[in-house]
């Protein structure tokens, strides 16, 4: 995956992936909703044929890209326990 900041102030962050997928910047843009300092996240395919996504994030308190980088942390971790949880139950059965 590719990342590139596209503009970025105290209060917004643009930011262009090519090479993700969608569903993994929805988990990550879900994980931002939560927090109570991010106003607003929004994710877009800019165009199907370039697999190119923008990320807009907002946040009224704290910088935009700290709370990026939270919530891709907390989305790690929680996709990590779901994984040891697959792998116990399939150990189990």
């Amino acid at each position: 995956m590719n990342a590139q900041l596209q503009k970025s102030s105290s209060k917004e962050a643009n930011l262009s992936l090519k090479g993700s997928d969608i569903g993994t910047l929805y988990i990550v843009q879900h994980e931002l909703l939560k927090d109570q300092q991010v106003d607003f996240a929004g994710v877009i395919l800019r165009h199907p044929l370039t697999n190119e996504y923008w990320m807009r994030v907002n946040a009224s308190k704290g910088s935009p890209l700290k709370e990026i980088i939270k919530a891709t942390e907390t989305a790690i971790g929680i996709t990590s326990e779901l994984k040891k949880l697959i792998h116990s139950k399939l150990k189990g059965d």
